[in-house]
């Protein structure tokens, strides 16, 4: 790998030799080997050039399983490179190797067509395309005809988690991250710990009491030091333990706050454990101080306020703001529900008219 130049004329000429000198079965075997050992490098211009190279070669050589095989690292190498112009191209042609000449696509070509579906949903996560995501994600998990490698199956239903988490579906996600895991784990893939910790993060977002390693698979994985973080900070959420869930998330930035699909979430965490601590805190009063609450929670008494209204408007406190007493009334709802749906109203009303008045001056 020192001399790149000398590699890839060797290259070519070995190219040159497999189309006469030895067996189709012989030469295949052969590239193979060669596109998984050069798979490994981080050149991408390297990369680019032996991927491009063996395409070549193949036009004359009629290999479709190798055309496949190549196309796909390529595709690959375009989406670790973020060149999605150029990804779009090449799955565009893999979709065509997987369909018969009427367009429907050919049930014995499952499998390559799950490995096709896997690189195409990546790209639409990292694009934030859920409309695209979510038409994909349904047509691979309606592939029968496919024995896949776990690995694929554990990016398909990945992909479909974050997916999931995007849309507030919790329940779903979590069954797709624990999916994820499973194949990952079959595959010996070290995914798998990234995916039980998302699996505990929807865990978490949909309030759920059930411990998430009490599954066989996962009960092993409990005192992984990278899933250990995020098993403290299910039992200071389970407990409502606000001062040690924080502690938790400062001390352990690198595992949980470093990850940045883990830390877009934190703040709805955070909202749902005070959400529990509060409505506990409020459930012998009558009338609580807003002070008060904001010690508790460790908040700002402006952040407090904020936090009732919205449990107001979604009906799960009874009671109303009095902001100039910084006191919140627990008991008359009609009076609370009135006053916070005429201000949402308003709010609503003024954000009409802003944009009226923007699309006039444009």
């Amino acid at each position: 790998m020192g001399d790149r130049q000398k590699m890839m004329d060797a290259y070519r000429q070995m190219l040159d030799y497999t189309d006469s000198a030895v067996t189709r079965n012989a030469s295949e075997k052969k590239i193979n080997s060669l596109l998984d050992f050069i798979s490994a490098s981080s050149d991408l211009d390297l990369l680019q050039e032996f991927y491009e190279t063996t395409l070549h070669a193949l036009e004359k050589a009629r290999n479709d399983r190798l055309w496949f095989k190549t196309n796909l690292k390529l595709c690959n190498l375009w989406f670790k490179a973020k060149e999605y112009s150029r990804m779009h191209k090449i799955l565009k042609d893999l979709h065509k190797s997987c369909q018969r000449e009427d367009g429907s696509y050919d049930l014995k070509k499952g499998t390559q067509l799950l490995e096709v579906y896997a690189v195409e949903i990546q790209m639409y996560t990292e694009q934030r395309n859920n409309k695209k995501l979510k038409q994909l994600y349904q047509k691979a998990l309606g592939v029968k005809s496919a024995i896949p490698h776990p690995r694929i199956m554990g990016i398909i239903r990945e992909c479909g988690g974050k997916m999931n988490m995007h849309d507030q579906l919790w329940s779903e996600a979590a069954t797709d991250f624990f999916e994820a895991f499973k194949n990952y784990d079959e595959a010996g893939n070290i995914r798998r710990v990234q995916c039980l910790k998302y699996m505990v993060l929807a865990n978490m977002l949909m309030e759920s009491n059930v411990d998430p390693f009490d599954a066989q698979e996962a009960k092993p994985y409990k005192q992984d030091p990278e899933v250990m973080a995020m098993t403290n900070l299910v039992a200071a959420y389970q407990g409502n333990n606000i001062r040690e869930f924080e502690k938790i998330l400062q001390q352990n930035k690198r595992t949980i706050m470093d990850d940045p699909f883990i830390r877009q979430y934190v703040e709805d965490l955070l909202r749902k454990i005070r959400t529990q601590v509060l409505l506990k805190l409020i459930q012998p009063y009558t009338r609580v101080r807003l002070p008060f609450i904001s010690s508790a929670l460790h908040i700002p008494e402006a952040d407090v306020e904020q936090l009732l209204v919205s449990l107001i408007l979604d009906n799960r406190i009874t009671g109303y703001v009095d902001q100039v007493n910084q006191m919140l009334e627990v008991g008359d709802k009609a009076q609370g529900m009135n006053k916070y749906v005429a201000l949402d109203k308003w709010a609503n009303q003024l954000r009409s008219i802003h944009g009226i008045v923007c699309n006039k001056v444009v």
